[in-house]
């Protein structure tokens, strides 16, 4: 062979997908079904998405809730309503199908809110082509949704769905979660905590212009930093009686943990910083106040932010490290430093690849390309972190998107279809396995 083929078939060797067997039958009849079926589910994304269901909206959720429970019903799903009063919230909707005993059971997850209350001025979906739609939660989650729902009934219609062991769990506060949030999270953990394999329905992700595998979100927790110093005349600042006020040692601390605090997989962003007189941080976290003057020693000085990170020991060693800076010794006064822990991480594991490996074998079947895995600096936390340390997890398989949470949420039709393919054929393909996680 001549150094050009040679070359030619390296080349086809590296770019082109594992060589796999073509769809079955039944596979066929899922992915035709999928195409069949797009202006039924496109009518319904729209119907979902004209419905406001911000978080806080409770009545909203619950109306989205009942959209979506008769296209679960009328595949066979027991319903349940989990009202989340309790932590001020809507509820969440609870599906479960019962298939063959002994088979892998699998968690879907997806939420009903969106980020945008009913006095957002985008509230209307808009079709803007054939591949292109805007609107309110037309990717985060609705999007997902009708993802997850198009792929359940193309196996209702190739009838893998009959034996397969499912339970869903749609949140209705995913955007901005009940307090505290161990009530408002309990039932998805005790979800989590029952399945073999948790697939989450919120956006692909896209790089370099390549579908991606998300296996591992990152955490998300907040922290905030209270100086209290001797207030006084700042012409006697610096001295042994007066001290260097509060504001002086806030920026130390704040310098300390940009200089100490860094390592692979870690953030943690300063959101809003005050100080003077008098001064504090609303309870919200979203705002702040001071009052003081030029030549007014500043008594009070905070500082609040973020956390994120991949693991739990990430997690434990920064905090540690935080006190220790905060603990320091500054002259005239004293700080102290509080941990808001929100969502967990979901770190990689040898379960969540092998996850994203059976998932690349359906990529080979459908003629897709095989998807990397994304690097977690590049996805925010979600529900699925909450059952991440229980289950085999994978994340990512609602639509691609643009915009996501501001009034440009922009969803790629294209890549939901391609999404409920992958979907219908990984559950099917997993439904059949015994029970059991893949490896942990």
């Amino acid at each position: 062979m001549n150094r050009t083929l040679i070359l030619a078939a390296t080349l086809l060797a590296t770019t082109a997908p594992a060589m796999a067997a073509p769809p079955t039958r039944q596979e066929q009849v899922m992915i035709q079904t999928v195409d069949a079926e797009q202006g039924r589910h496109v009518d319904l994304l729209e119907r979902l998405v004209n419905q406001n269901s911000g978080s806080r909206n409770l009545d909203g959720v619950r109306k989205v809730r009942d959209m979506l429970a008769g296209e679960f019903e009328a595949l066979g799903f027991a319903l349940s309503w989990v009202d989340q009063a309790r932590v001020g919230r809507a509820g969440h909707l609870i599906a479960t199908h019962k298939g063959k005993p002994g088979r892998k059971r699998l968690l879907l997850i997806g939420h009903l809110d969106t980020v945008f209350e009913p006095d957002h001025p985008f509230q209307k979906f808009e079709r803007l082509g054939p591949d292109k739609a805007r609107g309110p939660g037309a990717a985060d989650d609705k999007g997902g949704d009708v993802a997850m729902l198009a792929a359940l009934r193309a196996m209702y219609k190739a009838g893998t769905l009959r034996d397969a062991n499912i339970e869903v769990v749609l949140t209705g506060d995913e955007e901005d979660a009940g307090l505290p949030l161990e009530a408002a999270r309990a039932d998805l953990v005790a979800a989590g905590k029952r399945a073999d394999v948790a697939l989450d329905f919120e956006g692909l992700a896209r790089d370099g212009g390549k579908d991606m595998g998300s296996i591992a979100r990152r955490s998300a927790g907040g922290w905030k930093v209270t100086v209290t110093a001797k207030s006084g005349h700042s012409s006697g600042i610096f001295s042994a009686s007066a001290g260097e006020g509060a504001i002086y040692p806030l920026a130390q601390i704040l310098t300390a943990f940009r200089k100490e605090l860094p390592e692979p997989n870690l953030t943690f962003n300063v959101g809003l910083i005050t100080g003077g007189a008098s001064a504090e941080i609303a309870a919200n976290d979203a705002n702040a106040s001071a009052a003081g003057k030029s030549n007014i020693i500043p008594g009070i000085a905070i500082a609040s932010g973020d956390l994120r990170a991949l693991t739990p020991e990430s997690i434990a060693r920064t905090e540690a490290k935080m006190r220790e800076i905060v603990a320091r010794p500054f002259n005239g006064g004293s700080a102290t430093l509080t941990f808001d822990g929100k969502y967990p991480p979901m770190a990689p594991t040898a379960g969540n690849r092998a996850l994203l490996g059976k998932l690349n074998e359906v990529n080979a079947t459908l003629g897709l390309e095989p998807m990397g895995e994304l690097d977690p600096l590049k996805r925010g936390a979600g529900d699925i972190s909450f059952v991440a340390a229980d289950v085999d997890s994978l994340v990512g398989l609602g639509p691609a998107s643009e915009g996501d949470h501001t009034s440009a949420e922009v969803v790629d039709l294209a890549s939901l279809w391609r999404q409920a393919k992958r979907a219908a054929l990984l559950m099917t393909r997993l439904s059949r396995e015994p029970q059991g996680q893949l490896t942990r």
